[in-house]
């Protein structure tokens, strides 16, 4: 059972990243082939599809893992397989319910009365011919999750973005713009769905048998099943809303107020300014499961442990991170989107919301550590009222800043959210705050960022000045006595994971040692 979860959240996690790069080559061609006008209502349209596909998912895939899983454990396939297609029967529903409403009701209302921008209304039809697509996959893939065959998740996944990406950037070049753009997106979402149904039929019942011919479930016992799998999936459906807004209630808010051209300024700073995520998923993704078990076990010493290091490590990398996207921001612009330079006008909300995701990661990394110790429902109540308070910050300072003022508000409520969720970490692991090492990191990144200021904010320093701040940071880190030989042996420990740069960090952390102790 170990090898299972650890070998399924190793492939997750590497899909996660691999398809997170991904998303970001989409954007950047997106936003190089069709312009700040049309990115702009690319990225409009891009909320909405979120929104509507988590809608029509209704939150089932992981029910549908988790009764799988608990049903194939006792080797009850018949009931597995039943859990998958009541699920499938109600997603197919809601995904078609969605989709038409979408494009009936939904789609002119936002393109004419809430936006006012009427050339938005196709691209934000077509969203809804996603949706059932998009419901098919997701419900095969909970049934690949229940029994631990993630690689098929990341088939579908890896066919899905591949498909989206090949045609959209096809149909953008022979001129049909955004529209193309989002049928792209349908023919990646179809492919994919295509994909499992063809994984489920030929390779899935290798773990999960035929159904038993014998087998009868009648009308009543699959209404109970179904009001069973609706109630699991409330508390989710509603966090993956709250979290989904307080990634793009900014843009639906922007939309409302600000130009195509000014939202589509928007849209290609914001996956930048998200890069530092990366960091702190990956540790969000580790924590969780340890904590878990540590509290399982109930082993306080090492859960504090676990809770001190994972916020440690995390902001050793992602304050730094941040600030430096925050400094280099319009060079970095410039550079990613060097044939359209006229980007760079986002260069305002880039800084800000960098800011923002240093709170954002620390949040998620709570989030990973409140809900491994068994309380899901605390972050699911500060994410709603983060998206509350998001939001009307953002219809406030919008109109008044512009873009800022939208990554500004996303900003504050992302702080709004990381206070209280700090408060529960320690209040419920009784863990120690290491105060005098982020007190360390902090000063580390002021005295890199005060070098970062005096280095011209040019393409051709964008480089060199990364480089050079990345020395002054480490030897500032040094300097503050930030390293003790706990550290070194846990990061000695992590780089040798990483192939022949281990011999560079191997070699930079005994220059730490033999300076930090040399007196000791």
């Amino acid at each position: 059972m170990a090898n299972k979860l650890i070998r399924g959240s190793l492939i997750i996690f590497a899909g996660n990243i691999i398809f997170r790069i991904g998303g970001y080559v989409y954007r950047f061609l997106m936003a190089m082939l069709l312009g700040p006008t049309m990115y702009g209502v690319l990225g409009l349209t891009l909320p909405f599809q979120g929104i509507f596909q988590t809608l029509a998912a209704g939150g089932l895939p992981p029910a549908i893992a988790k009764y799988v899983a608990e049903y194939n454990a006792v080797n009850d396939s018949d009931m597995a397989r039943q859990t998958i297609f009541t699920a499938l029967k109600i997603m197919v529903f809601l995904g078609l319910f969605f989709g038409v409403l979408m494009i009936f009701v939904v789609a002119p209302f936002l393109a004419y009365h809430y936006l006012g921008k009427p050339i938005a209304l196709v691209p934000l039809q077509i969203v809804g011919l996603i949706t059932p697509f998009s419901v098919i996959v997701g419900a095969f893939r909970g049934a690949f999750q229940g029994v631990y065959k993630m690689e098929y998740i990341l088939y579908t996944r890896a066919i899905e973005q591949l498909g989206m990406i090949l045609f959209a950037t096809a149909f953008v070049l022979i001129g049909l713009s955004t529209v193309g753009a989002l049928w792209g997106t349908v023919l990646g979402y179809s492919l994919s769905a295509v994909s499992a149904v063809y994984i489920f039929k030929v390779y899935m019942p290798k773990y999960l048998p035929d159904a038993n011919p014998d087998f009868v479930f009648t009308k009543r016992q699959e209404l109970r099943l179904a009001g069973t799998l609706v109630k699991f999936s409330i508390p989710v459906i509603i966090t993956a809303i709250a979290e989904m807004l307080i990634y793009n209630i900014c843009t639906i808010v922007m939309g409302k107020f600000l130009t195509l051209d000014a939202v589509g300024f928007f849209a290609a700073a914001d996956p930048i300014a998200r890069l530092p995520l990366m960091i702190s998923i990956s540790v969000a993704t580790t924590i969780l499961p340890a904590s878990s078990e540590a509290f399982k076990l109930k082993d306080i010493n090492a859960l504090q442990r676990y809770v001190n290091e994972s916020y440690k490590y995390s902001l050793l990398f992602v304050v730094p991170m941040c600030i430096g996207l925050a400094l280099f921001a319009a060079p970095t612009l410039r550079v990613l989107y060097f044939a359209k330079p006229e980007y760079v006008a986002g260069a305002s909300a880039l800084a800000i919301l960098a800011i923002g995701m240093t709170f954002y990661s620390i949040f998620s990394i709570s989030t990973s550590i409140v809900q491994g110790i068994g309380n899901p429902r605390i972050p699911m109540y500060i994410l709603i009222f983060g998206a509350v308070v998001t939001g009307i910050l953002c219809w406030i300072l919008v109109p008044v800043m512009g873009i800022a003022g939208g990554a500004l508000g996303t900003t504050i409520g992302c702080f709004v959210m990381m206070v209280p969720v700090i408060y529960f970490v320690f209040k419920l692991t009784k863990a120690k705050a290491q105060k005098l090492a982020v007190f360390k990191i902090i000063a580390a990144t002021a005295i890199m960022g005060l070098f970062g200021l005096f280095i011209p904010k040019t393409t051709l320093w964008l480089f060199p000045g990364i480089v050079a701040c990345i020395i002054v940071y480490f030897f500032a880190l040094i300097l503050v006595k930030f390293f003790t030989k706990e550290d070194i042996e846990s990061l000695r420990e992590l780089s040798s994971k990483f192939g022949p740069l281990s011999v560079i960090a191997n070699k930079l952390l005994n220059f730490v040692e033999k300076i930090e102790f040399r007196n000791k």
